[in-house]
């Protein structure tokens, strides 16, 4: 390869480079300014993976030292389903593009009530006989800001109940419903 071709790939990959490193800090530093900013409250809305009815809301709210988390889910079936925020704030038809559990730690699998657990690890939420559930918990684990941060995650119903042991996600099976994580209007 010619010398000139040889700067001008290497002139390329510098801005190549340059421009995802900045990329990275801009997003590095949105998650930590989110306590800066007064981040309180977060949403997400769950949407139904295919085949699958359920659907719901969850809101976050910042209480303290704590992250108040209340849950309305419908469409499923009676019993236990996994609750969970996944890596990726991201729908897909099977849910499987909002990746594993959130697990910035490199923490075990466990209950929510585990002082060494994933991030995302919010145990099972239980639907009555119509097929509803509600959920409040306080998570002393969840974040605005920082390496914890769920801003911009997913939130994950799953088929069945979650072992709460199991590695890597507590054999919950299939993916139900989706939502993304957004910073909301306190």
């Amino acid at each position: 390869m010619p010398i000139k071709k040889c700067i001008a790939a290497l002139g390329v990959g510098l801005i190549v480079c340059s421009a995802a490193l900045s990329f990275r800090s801009l997003s590095a530093a949105q998650h930590e300014k989110g306590e800066e900013a007064g981040v309180s409250k977060a949403v997400a809305h769950l949407l139904a993976t295919s085949g699958s009815s359920v659907k719901g809301k969850v809101t976050f709210t910042k209480d303290g030292s704590t992250i108040h988390v209340h849950a309305e889910i419908s469409g499923l079936t009676p019993g236990e389903h996994g609750f969970h925020v996944h890596e990726y704030g991201v729908w897909s038809e099977d849910g499987m593009a909002s990746g594993g559990h959130f697990n910035p730690t490199g923490a075990p699998h466990a209950g929510p009530d585990a002082k060494k657990r994933h991030v995302g690890d919010m145990g099972n939420i239980a639907a009555n006989a119509n097929g509803n559930a509600t959920l409040d918990m306080d998570d002393s684990h969840l974040s605005f800001h920082g390496a914890n941060s769920i801003i911009g995650r997913g939130v994950v119903v799953h088929e069945k109940a979650d072992d709460l042991k199991s590695a890597p996600a507590g054999n919950a099976g299939a993916r139900l419903a989706v939502g993304v994580v957004g910073i909301a209007k306190p």
